[in-house]
């Protein structure tokens, strides 16, 4: 259900609210969810090591107060993290959000909402990693190709035909033929169709145009 099997983690403060978010959300059956009433209780009990979602109220009682504990998770790429917030100020909020929350929700927190914004963080996740899955399982069929064949791969995916990709490579039809299939065989595509959703994949899995292996 969410990253690396990772759980839902509440810190909320007050034992009403705590109870009505927890309540809602483990109505819904998508996963482990786990409340605390301080960022104290939640560090000192390690939870922080299964954490895939994290939801805190900003104001903390205890030693840890909103604020360090943001600065503790920054750059935690693996937490998708929420602040509920009452009364903050445009430049706080902005700072909030620039510390790495993914959103901010107005507090006191309606249970029904904090489901929502939760459903939507982990519909969003599961569609990156199907999205990672793909890329990776292309760079993967593509990575067995030779450089020649990975010119190759450029040009056809640049719309190029057998003749053109001669020319351009200084080959014979007939070797950029053998090299086609080659392609083919190492990709384990069954058409060029797919082979060209394959290499298009890859290319927005780096970021870059068609460039396969390191």
């Amino acid at each position: 259900m969410n990253q690396n099997g990772g759980h839902i983690h509440l810190i909320l403060p007050d034992a009403v609210e705590r109870a009505a978010c927890f309540r809602t959300l483990a109505e819904t059956g998508g996963g482990v969810v786990r409340s605390f009433a301080s960022a104290d209780a939640w560090l000192e009990a390690g939870a922080d090591t299964d954490c895939a979602i994290l939801l805190f109220h900003w104001q903390q009682p205890g030693r840890v107060s909103g604020d360090t504990l943001l600065a503790r998770l920054a750059g935690r790429a693996d937490v998708t993290i929420f602040v509920a917030a009452s009364r903050l100020g445009v430049a706080d909020a902005r700072a909030i959000l620039r510390g790495g929350a993914h959103d901010l929700l107005p507090a006191p927190l309606d249970p029904r909402l904090v489901r929502r914004t939760i459903d939507d963080a982990i519909a969003s996740w599961q569609a990156r990693r199907d999205a990672l899955a793909l890329h990776r399982d292309a760079e993967m069929r593509l990575a067995a190709l030779t450089p020649r064949e990975r010119d190759i791969l450029e040009a056809i995916a640049a719309g190029m035909g057998n003749k053109a990709i001669a020319r351009r490579l200084d080959l014979s039809p007939r070797t950029v033929e053998v090299h086609r299939a080659n392609i083919m065989r190492r990709a384990g595509a069954g058409s060029v169709a797919e082979l060209l959703r394959l290499a298009f994949t890859a290319e927005l899995a780096r970021g870059n145009p068609l460039h396969f292996g390191a």
